[in-house]
């Protein structure tokens, strides 16, 4: 059978043309077509989102991450604002650094690049930021509210020509790293309804989380690790297998049964080139859809972390002409 390829740049590209449309519906132009997204000149446009981005030390791939932010950020109308520190930086200034965000009015969503240097705490200084403005979504107060979270229908743009606020209530915005899993669902015209989904993680808040979100849409959940012992039974189960350990080349074809739909979230990096978690090659005849690495879920999460930004910009929003 031939492998159906997910392409995580094109579904990126499709939301972020979505984010274009909207911004400039905030500013009381006709929305434009996709094709003329990407040559829009937002030199004119005043009202659009302000994302804070914190970047602590010197790892070559958070400043890569963040810079790549920043370029795409600018194409499609939202300001960065990029917070740079020392690795040694103190604790205290960081959270100092973030209060101050809080407070500032101009600033719809704050970011902290992970991971952090040894020395900071990571779950300080995520409960420090604001969960109003938490783009990232894993404040506690956050991730406490998958359980009731509910997926939005879509807005039209005729709400923004007729000037009618639209406002979101802040449990149906979740993490990109979850909402990329539910966009290519989408994409792929995929009902897991019923449907059994194995979720390999080393991470309990990543994989709870995560099977919280489809047990709500009524899938059927197995969770595994990388060194349970019953792996391979849930994996050759599995109608959908997500896999996020950060193993390269970790799932060969005697893993998984046919057609199966296969979303890989693990990245490893080995002499400049990147490796997911899948055999690509040993699988790829075996599964009905595969996310390559990379191109796959990176480009998505990156673009749902925009939509995010614009959706808790909308919610800060009293009125229009705030």
């Amino acid at each position: 059978m031939n492998t159906k390829i997910i392409d995580g740049k094109k579904i990126a590209e499709e939301i972020k043309d979505k984010i274009i449309q909207e911004i400039i519906g905030f500013n009381d132009q006709n929305p434009i077509g996709p094709q003329a997204s990407n040559g829009v000149n937002f030199s004119n446009i005043i009202k659009r989102p302000n994302l804070a981005i914190i970047l602590i030390g010197d790892r070559e791939d958070s400043k890569l991450y963040v810079n790549l932010k920043e370029k795409q950020a600018k194409t499609i109308g939202i300001d960065t604002h990029i917070y740079k520190c020392p690795d040694n930086t103190p604790e205290i200034e960081i959270l100092e650094t973030i209060r101050y965000l809080n407070k500032d009015k101009t600033i719809n969503g704050i970011l902290v690049q992970l991971p952090l240097p040894k020395n900071l705490n990571a779950n300080n200084i995520i409960k420090a930021i604001d969960p109003a403005k938490d783009v990232d979504r894993f404040h506690p107060d956050n991730l406490s509210k998958i359980e009731k979270w509910e997926e939005k229908q879509e807005c039209d743009f005729g709400d923004f020509r007729s000037r009618t606020p639209v406002f979101y209530n802040n449990n149906q915005i979740i993490s990109p790293v979850f909402g990329v899993i539910l966009e290519i669902f989408k994409k792929i015209n995929y009902n897991i309804k019923n449907k059994t989904v194995c979720i390999i993680s080393n991470s309990n808040i990543f994989g709870k989380n995560l099977a919280q979100i489809l047990k709500n849409k009524q899938a059927k959940i197995q969770t595994s690790h990388v060194n349970d012992k019953n792996l391979i039974n849930k994996t050759q189960k599995a109608d959908v297998l997500i896999t996020a350990v950060g193993r390269p080349k970790f799932i060969k074809k005697e893993m998984i049964k046919k057609d199966v739909i296969i979303i890989d979230i693990g990245i490893t990096k080995i002499d400049n080139k990147i490796y997911g978690d899948v055999d690509f090659d040993d699988v790829k005849n075996k599964a009905s859809y595969i996310t390559p690495v990379p191109g796959g879920v990176g480009p998505i999460t990156i673009a749902l972390l925009f939509k995010n930004t614009l959706e808790l910009y909308k919610q800060q929003r009293v009125t229009w002409n705030a």
